[in-house]
Order: structure tokens, then sequence, then C-alpha cells
């Protein structure tokens, strides 16, 4: 059962790439598509940022808890 699953998991081709902006044009029209590449990518920098500071915040007190460890929390 989970083997006829596989194939309809893969991402798309270029074909495929095509009707799906051409869907999106024709749902968005060509004025909202650039107020939407627009927010998509500050969303996406948004996460980025906020990855790096999560990262920095474990990083920071990975060294803070190897700087001293002989005290206990």
């Amino acid at each position: 059962m989970t083997l006829t699953l596989i194939p309809m998991l893969s991402l798309p081709g270029g074909s495929e790439w095509i009707i799906i902006a051409l869907v999106v044009l024709l749902l968005f029209g060509g004025k909202k598509i650039p107020e939407l590449m627009r927010g998509l990518g500050k969303g996406v920098r948004n996460f980025k940022d906020g990855l790096n500071d999560a990262s920095k915040e474990v990083d920071d007190a990975a060294k803070a808890a190897t700087k001293n460890p002989d005290e206990k929390a």
C-alpha cells in the first residue's frame, strides 16, 4: 500500500510548474503577484532571522554552560 503512494509524493516537473504559474496568474492577476511575492519574501526572511536568533541563543547557552562547569543552576 505504501509503495503506491511514493510516486504521488514527487515534486512537480517543468511543464507542471508552468501550469501552476498560469493558474496563479489567472487567480490573482498580474498586479497582485508582486505583492504576494514581496509578502512571501518578508515571511521567509523573518523565518530565517528567527532561526538564526534561536541558534545564537542555543550557542550562547552552550558556551555559558561550558565556561562554568562547576556551577550548578
